[in-house]
């Protein structure tokens, strides 16, 4: 027999791969580990008190000027619509149940050549932006403002002593609605908002005005304070809304018999000091020291009234 020569060592490998490789580790800190997640969250919220971090919200788009607005809800689509609002489309929740309102308004939409379009809720609260709508809303386009001269012209056209409204720093689209409502109803001619910085005519402003936005004309000024200049070297007199001690009261400002522009300002700072320069009279409304400060819309309503009922006299 051959002799072999002597084999070679496995240098101490396989006792190195007998060896145990230490303590089972516990099921948590085992990447695959299925509740791995539950355990890691129920130790934040240990650590934080049992409050979880709510997650950021996501960035709201910008809506684009030439978008359409969406009024929601069952009595502000019905007024929108006898109110001859120029609407595009009515939307309507599928397997809705129906009411008197709901019916009045699919009849004017049909006798009107409205489109209808049945639509899941889901959908509604996108249009509307989470804004409740009790599965109606209405698509209107985006506002045609007018220009600023354009209210003087429809003084003149109705051969009335023009009237108009203007606003200076008012956000709230819902107060703008507020002062539609009330500037139609004193014979207002129009109002005048800034391009930048101030509430437009949006789908909340229609809801609220509750359609008077249909004929009351809103103008869009890129310079308030231009605009302003401009209308009283047209013959027409400013007078601002103030609460400052240099204000006269309302009801003895002697100017709201003539061509006049109102000024309502924000509840919270008032009119700015570009605007109160081009003001012929300040006008505070007189009220009790417990309160500070009227809403823009009641304060707007206030001061109309006061001028139709000095005018009327």
């Amino acid at each position: 027999m051959r002799k072999r020569g002597p084999l070679k060592g496995s240098g101490g490998k396989v006792r190195r791969g007998l060896a145990g490789k230490g303590a089972t580790p516990p099921a948590e800190a085992r990447h695959w580990y299925k509740d791995k997640a539950r355990a890691e969250r129920l130790a934040r919220e240990e650590r934080t008190g049992g409050a979880s971090p709510s997650p950021r919200p996501a960035p709201r788009q910008r809506r684009s000027e030439d978008s359409p607005e969406y009024i929601g809800g069952r009595n502000p689509v019905l007024e929108a619509l006898q109110a001859g609002v120029p609407a595009s489309a009515l939307y309507v929740a599928t397997r809705m149940e129906a009411d008197d309102r709901v019916r009045s308004s699919l009849r004017v939409a049909a006798e009107t050549g409205l489109a209808v379009l049945e639509v899941s809720r889901d959908k509604l609260d996108r249009l509307t932006e989470g804004a409740v709508h009790q599965g109606i809303a209405l698509q209107i386009p985006a506002y045609d403002y007018a220009h600023p001269s354009e209210l003087i012209e429809i003084a003149q056209d109705a051969a009335e002593v023009p009237l108009i409204v203007a606003l200076d720093g008012v956000t709230d689209p819902r107060n703008l609605g507020a002062i539609a409502r009330s500037a139609t109803a004193f014979g207002a001619h129009g109002l005048l908002v800034p391009s930048r910085r101030a509430a437009g005519v949006t789908g909340g402003a229609w809801k609220t005005s509750a359609g008077t936005l249909a004929t009351m004309r809103v103008a869009r000024a890129s310079n308030l304070t231009a605009a302003l200049r401009e209308y009283r070297d047209a013959g027409l007199f400013v007078v601002g809304l103030d609460g400052g001690a240099d204000a006269t009261d309302l009801a003895d400002v002697t100017l709201l018999e003539e061509p006049l522009v109102v000024i309502v300002g924000s509840e919270g700072k008032g009119l700015s000091r570009l605007v109160r320069e081009q003001c012929d009279a300040l006008a505070r409304i007189p009220m009790q020291a417990a309160a500070e400060s009227l809403n823009a819309g009641v304060a707007a309503g206030i001061a109309l009234y006061e001028v139709a009922r000095q005018r009327r006299r």
